[in-house]
């Protein structure tokens, strides 16, 4: 059950603008470890009704065992604000998640950042729109930076922070030192189309498409092979370190049957032949992407092993997600 305690580092004091879905997610992580919460949404209207959502989402949480009750309480708390300049005033953190439309999010940012007091870090969560345009729009655009938070906000662990040109050290810092404070993983990305995250499950997702058009499997049996196969990896190690588990010499070969097959898009990497000539070929060589003493190779493929033996368990004890019968395409 999630309760880590009242928050005792920075922000103390936090202003959501916006309250969609990743809004109020958000607001509940702030705001169940300690942090005080503002939340504004369009209207006085909105902002009610966003906060009535807000409690009801963490009293479910409480009946599901996944929060609780003193970190529900702490929810309840959370302030409402008539405006985003009124949320702003006086907040060490503003966190912008307003729709995707850019001159939405300019006005917004240019109001937050003007009312906000001049050390405030203002952020913008966004899952595509570009992070150093935004930062056109803020006043101080140093203490500006972007985030991508995953839904459900409140239980995936990693976001994306992806600094502007003009955003200092210390920004990242802060953020970085806070989201870690609340128990999320961040990680600091460049700021390129889609990031790192959405280029990455939008590639595997096209593939799924191909896959499913050229008559390979079904929908339904493609999902199967992601989660209980590679997919089943995932939660534990990235394409990097899974690339020299395997052997990256392996790696150059499937992909050469790939580009025969579909073509130039699946060509070996410059990076990876060169690893492969030079005999780098993952953990069984003690270097690929990463480099590996034996202790370290026996040990990290020993808690693979644990780890992958877990969670075969875990799939096994509970109970099958609802899924939809077969049907187009």
């Amino acid at each position: 059950m999630e309760d880590r305690g009242t928050y005792r580092g920075w922000p103390r004091v936090v202003a959501v603008v916006g309250a969609g879905t990743m809004g109020l997610g958000v607001a509940e992580c702030f705001a169940a470890a300690g942090m005080g919460v503002r939340l504004v949404d369009a209207t006085q209207d909105l902002t009610r009704r966003a906060k009535e959502r807000l409690v009801q989402r963490a009293r479910g949480h409480v009946r599901a065992g996944l929060l609780a009750e003193e970190a529900a309480r702490r929810v309840e708390a959370v302030e409402t604000k008539d405006g985003a300049e009124e949320a702003a005033s006086g907040a060490e953190l503003v966190f912008e998640a307003v729709p995707e439309d850019l001159g939405l999010k300019r006005d917004t940012l240019g109001a937050c950042s003007g009312a906000a007091p001049p050390e405030a870090v203002v952020v913008s969560n966004t899952s595509s729109l570009p992070i150093n345009r935004l930062s056109e729009f803020v006043e101080g655009p140093e203490r500006f930076c972007g985030m991508h938070w995953f839904n459900p906000p409140e239980w995936t662990p990693g976001v994306e922070v992806i600094p502007a040109r003009a955003t200092s050290e210390k920004t990242i810092e802060r953020v970085v030192e806070a989201l870690r404070g609340i128990g999320k993983r961040p990680a600091v990305v460049g700021d390129g189309p889609g990031f790192v995250a959405n280029r990455l499950q939008t590639a595997l997702f096209l593939e799924a498409v191909r896959c499913v058009e050229e008559g390979l499997a079904s929908p339904k049996e493609v999902d199967e092979v992601v989660r209980s196969c590679f997919g089943f990896r995932l939660p534990f190690f990235g394409p990097f370190q899974i690339a020299d588990m395997a052997g990256l010499d392996v790696y150059q070969s499937v992909l050469g049957v790939l580009e025969e097959g579909l073509g130039d898009r699946f060509e070996a990497p410059e990076v990876l032949r060169k690893l492969v000539e030079q005999g780098r070929t993952g953990t069984k060589s003690g270097a690929g992407f990463l480099e590996y003493t034996e202790e370290e190779r026996d040990r990290l493929l020993l808690e693979r092993d644990r780890r992958y033996a877990a969670l075969g368990g875990l799939l096994e004890e509970l109970p099958p997600v609802s899924a939809g019968s077969e049907g187009p395409p």
